[in-house]
C-alpha cells in the first residue's frame, strides 16, 4: 500500500506541471483560448454532462462495447493461441491468413462493416474485436511456445497425463505472456472503440467529441479526451491489480508488465 501511495505521487508529478502550466498559459493569454481552451473552461462542460445524466449514459455505451468486444477476443483469442501454440501443423494452415488480417487496420473496414451490419453495435463491437484479438493471440501462442520444455519433462518423467501438465505445467506457464496480451488488447480496445464511435454512432465518449467538432467546442473535445485519458488509466490499473491475484508467483505483476 505505502509503495503504490509512493509510486502514485511520483507518477502525479509531470502531469501536475503539465497542468500548471496550462493553467498560467491560459491565465497570462499565452494562446489562442479556443485552440487551447482554459483549464476551468473544460471542466464546466464535464460538469453540465454530469448533473444532466449524458456523462453517464456516454461512458455506459462505450464500456458495453469495450467489456463485449474484449470478452469476445479473449473466448477466441486465447483457445486459438493455445492450439497454434502447440500444433505446427495448425501455424502453417491459420499463419498466413491471420498475418493478412492483424496488418489490416479495423477503421479500414468500418465502411463495409456499417454495410453489412448497419450503425449500430455490433459492427463497432466488431472494430473492437479486431483490435484486440490480435495482441492476445500473440501473447498466448508466445506463451505456450516459451514454456520451459524441461518442466514439460518432469510431468512425463512424474507421467502426468497430458491434461494434468497442460493444467499444472503449461497454463500456468503461459498465464503471465496471456495477461500482458490482454492487457494490451484492453489498451487496443478503447483506441479502435473511439475511432468507431466517431464515424458511426449516437452516443460514446468518440460520439461526444466528434458532435463537439461540428460545434467547434474545443472545451467539450479536451474534456473528452481527458475523461477518455482517465477511463483507460483506471481500466489498466483494475487489470494490474486482478492480474496480480492471478499470478502471485510472478509478485506484483505491475512490476512485471
Amino acid at each position: 500500500m505505502r509503495r503504490d501511495v509512493k509510486r502514485l505521487a511520483g507518477g502525479a508529478v509531470f502531469p501536475a506541471a503539465i497542468l500548471l502550466l496550462w493553467w498560467l498559459g491560459s491565465n497570462q493569454n499565452a494562446w489562442n483560448d479556443y485552440v487551447i481552451p482554459a483549464p476551468c473552461k473544460v471542466i464546466k462542460p464535464l460538469k453540465e454532462m454530469a448533473m444532466d445524466g449524458s456523462l453517464v449514459r456516454h461512458m455506459g455505451a462505450s464500456f458495453f462495447r469495450v467489456f463485449t468486444g474484449f470478452v469476445i477476443s479473449v473466448i477466441t483469442a486465447v483457445p486459438m493461441g493455445f492450439l497454434l501454440g502447440l500444433s505446427s501443423s495448425s501455424r502453417r494452415w491459420f499463419d498466413p491468413t491471420l498475418d493478412f488480417l492483424r496488418h489490416v487496420p479495423p477503421l479500414a473496414v468500418m465502411p463495409m462493416l456499417i454495410l453489412w451490419f448497419g450503425i449500430g453495435e455490433i459492427s463497432k463491437i466488431v472494430v473492437v474485436v479486431m483490435a484486440t484479438f490480435f495482441p492476445i493471440l500473440l501473447n498466448t501462442q508466445e506463451g505456450v511456445v516459451s514454456c520451459d520444455e524441461s518442466l514439460l519433462e518432469v510431468g512425463r518423467v512424474f507421467r502426468m497425463s497430458r491434461r494434468r501438465r497442460f493444467r499444472e505445467i503449461l497454463v500456468p506457464s503461459a498465464l503471465p505472456s496471456i495477461l500482458v496480451g490482454m492487457r494490451l488488447g484492453l489498451g487496443y480496445s478503447w483506441r479502435s472503440l473511439i475511432g468507431a464511435e466517431l464515424i458511426a454512432a449516437s452516443s460514446g465518449i468518440g460520439y461526444v467529441i466528434h458532435d463537439a467538432e461540428q460545434l467547434s467546442r474545443s472545451d467539450v473535445i479536451v474534456a473528452g479526451v481527458i475523461l477518455m485519458g482517465v477511463i483507460g488509466c483506471l481500466s489498466d490499473w483494475g487489470f494490474l491489480k486482478l492480474s496480480s491475484k492471478l499470478v502471485p508467483w510472478k509478485g506484483n505483476a505491475s512490476d512485471e508488465m
